[in-house]
């Protein structure tokens, strides 16, 4: 299990869990960000960029701040 601002570009991942208060699950899952989906990076910058990821057929922007909120494990 690892933080998604540590998957690899185009690495799939499944959400575990959310680090976090009720304010940081509330607008993870407006984003339709759960435990349990399915994700893929699109695209994870350079040292400071966001990391694209999609999920559920969307592209979602995330800074390396939430990044570090969602722990997942790899998905093959």
């Amino acid at each position: 299990m690892t933080s998604l601002d540590r998957v690899e570009e185009n690495g799939r991942a499944r959400v575990v869990d959310i680090q976090g208060g009720w304010g940081i699950r509330g607008r993870l899952g407006q984003m339709g960000i759960h435990p349990g989906d399915l994700l893929t990076v699109r695209r994870c910058g350079a040292l400071r960029g966001p990391i694209l990821i999609e999920v559920h057929g969307f592209q979602v922007a995330l800074g390396r701040g939430i990044a570090r909120r969602i722990l997942v494990e790899g998905v093959k």
